[in-house]
């Protein structure tokens, strides 16, 4: 049995961890196509079966606060009822383990599709901070009003009360990574702003931090985290310097709520769905000016961790470590992680069938025996 930091236990928020290994984030599509609630029981098993060791932190995949700011299909909502029912049904199931779960909470923008956005409502419209395409040739979106801007801080606002207050989860986890609609705002490759929602670093931070207010005042800033990708280069992300504006959004959240549960940052070696070399990672390119400002303060880091590099960046840095495709294929992954079981091999081309009820690479990968 390892004495790894990654085994001890932690607080984060209002919750006791007995260990530092959390599930990250993933979209897997299993959605019922007609009301975009999670698939039952089969969404139940998927996280029930990831918190089988008591005080384990799980985190859904990208939910969305609205029909309005949602952008293709298979990905599941917090806003109907039977949504809302549906997601208790698993926050039950993983309570009644021992463990707790957040919702990550999201809000798509530029990287919608307007054609889905136009087969849910012919009135919702397809845009960003800017009207700049998050690739090329993609749509261009409609640079947001004010009007809609506030619209989408209520959405996360409603999203989290749904999340905490109806169905019961520990917290949420605002989306601001992977250049989702927060994410679209802080950096300046999508964001061209002239008003007070772009151009300094401060003004680029404005949505964000109004995002984290309307958050904070709905559930408390004990049950909120945001999940950040500074060095991210997919979708048209990354900018040429992140530091700076990630330096004064992570100054700023740490100044106003001192109980804020936790930043969830993704390292620089995985960009969106790809693994990138050493040599292509700059030797600046490093999370540790968050790390250094955020401190003493739970961070959660997440990034193609093996055993190994998780244990070492827990005993180094005190991170909490995030395991995503490890976690797929080995639902048990506390337990080998902290007996040194190795690990079962994950496939890809089960890692998003939308509306799959079957189980397949989702419920099916075995524990060791």
């Amino acid at each position: 049995m390892s004495t790894s930091k990654l085994f001890q236990p932690i607080t984060v928020g209002r919750l006791s961890l007995s260990h530092r290994v959390v599930l990250a984030p993933m979209g897997r599509f299993r959605v019922n196509p007609v009301t975009l609630s999670p698939l039952l029981p089969l969404v139940k098993d998927y996280y029930v079966q990831r918190a089988q060791v008591p005080g384990t932190l799980l985190i859904t995949e990208g939910t969305l606060v609205a029909p309005k700011a949602s952008g293709i299909p298979a990905l599941p909502e917090i806003w109907t009822e039977e949504q809302i029912s549906a997601w208790t049904e698993i926050v039950d199931g993983v309570h009644a383990q021992g463990s707790y779960i957040y919702m990550q909470i999201a809000a798509f923008g530029r990287q919608a599709s307007p054609d889905y956005l136009k087969s849910r409502d012919s009135t919702f419209p397809h845009v960003g901070p800017s009207a700049l395409p998050h690739a090329p040739g993609a749509p261009i979106p409609r640079a947001i009003t004010k009007e809609e801007i506030n619209e989408h801080i209520e959405f996360f606002g409603i999203g989290a009360a749904n999340a905490v207050h109806k169905a019961g989860f520990d917290g949420v986890e605002i989306h601001g990574a992977n250049g989702f609609l927060v994410d679209q705002f802080l950096q300046s490759t999508s964001n061209v702003r002239d008003d007070e929602y772009g151009g300094s670093v401060q003004e680029r931070v404005k949505f964000p931090l109004e995002v984290i207010e309307r958050v904070v005042k709905e559930v408390g800033a004990d049950r909120v985290g945001i999940r950040l990708s500074p060095w991210n280069r997919s979708a048209g992300m990354g900018m040429e310097d992140p530091i700076p504006t990630f330096s004064y959004l992570t100054t700023r959240v740490k100044e106003l709520y001192p109980d804020f549960a936790f930043i969830h940052v993704v390292e620089a070696r995985v960009d969106g769905f790809t693994d990138l070399l050493p040599e292509d990672i700059k030797e600046f390119e490093t999370n540790d000016f968050i790390r250094n400002i955020w401190a003493p303060k739970p961070l959660i880091s997440a990034g193609g961790y093996t055993r190994d590099s998780g244990m070492e960046t827990a005993d180094e840095k005190g991170d909490l470590i995030a395991y995503g495709r490890w976690f797929i294929s080995n639902p048990d992954l506390v337990t080998r992680l902290e007996k040194n079981i190795p690990f079962s091999k994950y496939d890809r081309s089960t890692f998003y069938i939308p509306g799959d009820a079957s189980g397949v690479g989702y419920t099916d990968y075995a524990f060791a025996q």
